[in-house]
């Protein structure tokens, strides 16, 4: 059975979405028909709405009207504007269930000598400093080259590059989250080994990560001290090809899908984005809390006006009274550099039906499910919660999944409606598309269309069943499509705070 050509998403919701383009005088629920063209999923009013008075989706406020709005009428930024606002929340829909048969299942990953899971066996070569990121890249390419075809059961040498780590005060904000981010890549399950690799004269010295308890085929050493950027290349040859042997041999044993971590990320959205894709893979984490592994719900500039949805799932009033600092934090950051969080959507958004970024976070938390929020976490830092955490991210997606892999995060699945392109090694990513149109058209970027929720051939709780299991398939090995055309070698970008000097 088919869904409605406008989909009324709450009985309290004074406007619908277009599920596909609607031709003047297609009926809308209430009674109503729509007064012109409305294209895919954006809004039209299903009642009259005052000019002042809140637009409601969600059952949630998205803003408010400035004008009079009629029955029928397009609704979007021409009559619609951001305005902090905070409907009831009503009670959350219950979770997917986990079975017991879920709980006993395992995946093929990387048993780590720190105990961690690994869903690939990459080996990293970091810069401490952007002054080494070319270094880095010829010594990746070579490896490759030379290396690789002598190691099968390595994935690959991966460069992890940047623009920061001088230039900027060696204490404060700037300088921790950095050195929080490239340790975490360091230690990251999905490096079976990671050599480390500096100038010598950097604000961000090799010296302040040391070992960090790491195997010891995690190496580090500076290009002045290699005598020289050709010299460098050479001598982390010898290195990699040691680390190599030994990481070479490691082979995938089934481990608990309890130890799957995945950070949730959604960009290039669309109207329909927070009705199919995002809830979802909501369901999907449902599961996944189930059984006892993680989802990292992230991006906080895109949960605004929709915290409040999570703060009433949270798990103790700290957990809530953290995420709420956090938002008062992003409030007060945005007018520090006068900007308004309401600077999202992104053009693409609205051109795919999205007005402001209270309907954008009210579709993006969808992500989260209907599972408690169990803990919050600074950007970068180590994700050891199980079930659904935050962490604080920027909402620009590079940014927010550095971070979340920098946790831990060993699967990424990313949501759109108007086709991101994405890659993020070591960590595989996914994409799930919102839409059937975007999917037929980017096939060979899209890795699952949640498009049949719209049409109503599947559901939202088996399209999340579905997720689920290419998360367990791709921690398993399956590759990802960004995988196989290459993604992820430019996406690795550290939250840049603090002063450059």
């Amino acid at each position: 059975m088919s869904l409605p050509a406008a989909i009324l998403l709450a009985p309290s919701d004074n406007v619908a979405v277009a599920n596909g383009r609607l031709e003047p005088g297609t009926a809308l629920p209430g009674g109503g028909a729509t007064l012109s063209a409305i294209e895919p999923g954006h809004k039209v009013a299903v009642r009259a709405i005052s000019q002042g008075e809140a637009v409601v989706k969600y059952a949630q406020a998205i803003g408010r009207a400035t004008a009079t709005i009629v029955a029928g009428e397009h609704v979007h930024s021409h009559n619609l504007v951001f305005e902090a606002g905070r409907l009831p929340v009503q009670a959350p829909g219950e979770a997917e269930a986990a079975s017991s048969s879920d709980r006993a299942r395992t995946f093929m990953g990387y048993r780590r000598a720190d105990g961690r899971a690994g869903t690939r066996n990459f080996i990293g070569i970091i810069a401490s400093v952007n002054c080494s990121s070319t270094v880095c890249r010829s010594i990746a390419e070579e490896a490759n080259r030379t290396l690789l075809p002598k190691h099968p059961g390595i994935d690959g040498f991966v460069p992890i590059v940047h623009d920061q780590g001088c230039g900027m005060s060696g204490t404060g904000d700037g300088m921790r989250v950095l050195h929080r981010t490239l340790a975490g890549y360091a230690r990251h399950p999905n490096f079976g080994g990671a050599l480390m690799v500096g100038l010598g004269c950097e604000v961000n010295q090799l010296t302040l990560y040391g070992q960090q308890g790491q195997a010891q085929s995690k190496r580090h050493f500076n290009i002045q001290d290699a005598g020289g950027s050709r010299k460098a290349v050479l001598r982390a040859m010898g290195v990699l090809n040691e680390i190599a042997e030994e990481v070479g041999k490691l082979k995938r044993e089934p481990i608990p899908v309890s130890e799957i971590v995945v950070g949730l990320q959604c960009g290039g959205s669309d109207g329909m984005s927070g009705i199919t894709a995002n809830p979802a893979l909501g369901a999907a984490v449902d599961i996944l809390a189930g059984v006892g592994g993680t989802g990292i719900l992230s991006e906080t500039s895109e949960i605004y006006g929709a915290e409040h949805l999570l703060a009433s799932r949270a798990s103790s009033p700290e957990v809530a009274e953290k995420l709420d600092g956090l938002i008062k934090w992003w409030e007060r950051y945005a007018a520090m550099h006068e900007a308004s969080l309401d600077n999202n959507p992104s053009p693409g958004n609205k051109r795919g039906g999205l007005t402001t970024i209270l309907e954008k976070s009210l579709g993006a938390v969808a992500k989260g499910g209907s599972t408690p929020l169990n803990a919050v976490y600074g950007y970068a830092e180590k994700v050891s919660a199980p079930g659904l955490v935050f962490m604080d991210t920027p909402g620009y997606d590079p940014v927010s999944a550095t971070g979340q892999v920098a946790g831990g995060a060993n699967v990424i699945v990313f949501t759109t409606g108007r086709g991101s392109c994405f890659g993020c090694r070591p960590t595989p990513s996914l994409k799930i598309a919102s839409n059937s149109a975007l999917y037929q058209a980017m096939e060979e970027d899209m890795d699952l269309d949640c498009g049949p929720i719209a049409s109503g051939s599947k559901t939202i709780s088996g399209m999340g069943r579905e997720i689920f299991e290419l998360i367990v398939a791709t921690a398993s090995g399956q590759k990802t499509k960004s995988e196989d055309f290459g993604y992820g070698d430019n996406e690795f970008v550290p939250w840049h705070l603090g002063a450059t000097l």
